[in-house]
């Protein structure tokens, strides 16, 4: 027989590989009297950096600050945060947790897969919200009053049941993610009656009169196992369905707020509430530099985070946190092919992509909680009823625990204006009847977190000086230094 030679490889050369591949997450609780840090560092793989965001958020812990690096292959990311009633986390089996859930890839013999209950009983990971044997009805629309209402109807009809799902609106378009099944105790849907419940919402979504050629899109597709994350599709699918191209250009962010201590943009900051970008090219270093200033509201991380990534965008370096309500965020990016943003019409799109991932996640109007016994139709009977008294919905989030359907619901009328406490107080009495439960929500729940202590800021001495830019470390060092002592929470 003849002998071929052939490349040796080290038996223990897989394990290496998975030391080197496997995140280093330290939970320190030490440092900072009013949080725990989170320190991820990692090898920088395509992506991961919206993978740690959004498993934060998953576990419903409150992101007060963030500091990223990711320069030479290698990132090192630090995590101000804490629950969502503002304590330390202190759950031995966290990071562990956080660690197992980042591995970019499950080796046989690395045992089951992680999963965790978080401060407000939310399971992530197996255990929790199961739609792995849901089809996805998937849509995107011109927004009108009542259009949740006619897609349920019409799931109804032909008996399916809407499981979980999230619905968001924004300049004028509607996008919305269902998770149906045959019936309210999950029995799958038969890949047999997708084609026809697909194109009878589609019929829905274009019965709006007087209108030739308006854009929509549907599709009912079957479960997939390790679907993608229900908000990241949403932005997904806004973005392409270009809401963000409607209204007027981005504001400038005001180049002060950056610099000065909290005490001073106190009042500065209350007559800047609204989502501003400006975004500038660092030649030298190859870098375009986002700065973003928005009121600040929990996931706001994720949303900003999640918009880079799907426009295919890396980021580099980033200082995340607040002053006050204000939010203040800045990005050192380039694309994926290595360029930066480098022409005004592209500076524009990006400015407005970035407006549009901050302002889908509506917060105003009415937010009311609903919760019932899961049943087939719960969904359609209760958005039949806002329509009936003039409401309309902003956004929508659907999930079930256990036997109880639960929902949040943002309302405003059926012109865009408050919704009036009779209204309400009409809308409960009817459903009460329905064995549905209405509460009104001032605020989302565990919101604003409570601090246990809090360290004072050092007082700010001299006036602020333009940032030299001698070099990348001396820049980031300098500017996480002074973000950590000016900025507060942001609600991540």
């Amino acid at each position: 027989m003849k002998y071929v030679s052939g490349p040796y490889f080290e038996p223990d050369f897989d394990l290496l590989l998975d030391r080197f591949g496997t995140p280093g997450v330290v939970v320190d609780n030490e440092t900072r009297e009013d949080c725990t840090l989170v320190k991820v560092d990692s090898v920088n793989r395509d992506g991961v950096l919206l993978e740690m965001v959004q498993l934060l958020t998953d576990l419903d812990l409150v992101i007060s600050k963030s500091y990223i690096s990711s320069d030479g292959g290698w990132l090192m990311d630090v995590f101000h945060v804490t629950d969502q009633i503002g304590r330390k986390l202190t759950d031995p089996s966290l990071p562990e947790f956080i660690q197992r859930a980042l591995v970019p890839f499950h080796r046989p013999g690395n045992g089951p897969s992680p999963k965790f209950t978080t401060c407000l009983g939310n399971v992530v990971g197996p255990g929790g919200p199961d739609v792995s044997d849901c089809a996805t009805l998937e849509f995107t629309v011109h927004d009108r009053p009542g259009l949740l209402s006619s897609i349920t109807s019409v799931l109804v009809d032909n008996g399916c049941h809407v499981a979980s799902g999230q619905a968001w609106t924004h300049n004028g378009r509607a996008a919305g993610v269902l998770y149906v099944t045959a019936t309210a105790d999950g029995t799958t849907l038969h890949p047999s009656r997708w084609v026809r419940i697909e194109r009878l919402v589609n019929a829905v979504v274009d019965a709006r009169e007087n209108v030739t050629g308006e854009r929509h899109w549907v599709c009912m597709s079957e479960p997939v196992q390790g679907r993608v994350h229900t908000e990241r599709r949403l932005h997904q699918l806004m973005h392409d369905d270009r809401d963000y191209e409607s209204g007027p250009a981005p504001t400038p962010v005001d180049e002060e707020l950056f610099s000065m201590g909290e005490k001073a943009t106190t009042a500065r900051t209350a007559r800047r509430m609204e989502t501003r970008v400006s975004i500038d090219s660092w030649e030298e270093r190859g870098y375009a530099v986002v700065k973003m200033t928005s009121r600040d509201r929990p996931r706001l991380l994720f949303d900003t985070v999640c918009a880079l990534t799907d426009m295919q965008y890396v980021v580099f370096h980033a200082t995340v946190g607040s002053q006050g309500p204000l939010a203040i965020q800045e990005y050192y990016i380039r694309h994926k092919d290595g360029r930066t943003v480098d022409s005004n019409a592209e500076r524009q799109k990006v400015s407005r992509c970035l407006v549009a991932a901050v302002e889908r996640r509506a917060t105003h109007g009415v937010m009311v909680e609903v919760r019932a016994a899961d049943r087939s139709g719960l969904l359609s009977d209760f958005t039949r009823v806002l329509r009936e008294h003039g409401l309309s919905l902003l956004r929508v989030e659907l999930k079930r625990h256990n036997d109880e359907a639960v929902g949040i619901f943002y309302l405003v009328t059926d012109t865009g204006g408050e919704v009036r406490a009779e209204a309400v107080r009409a809308v409960q009495a009817r459903v009460g009847e329905m064995d549905i439960s209405l509460d009104v929500l001032k605020e989302a729940p565990g919101w604003p977190p409570l601090r246990k202590t809090s360290l004072p800021a050092p007082p700010v001495t001299g006036q602020a000086q333009e940032r030299p830019r001698p070099s990348l470390g001396s820049l980031l060092w300098s500017h996480l230094g002074k973000l950590s002592n000016n900025f507060g929470y942001i609600r991540s």
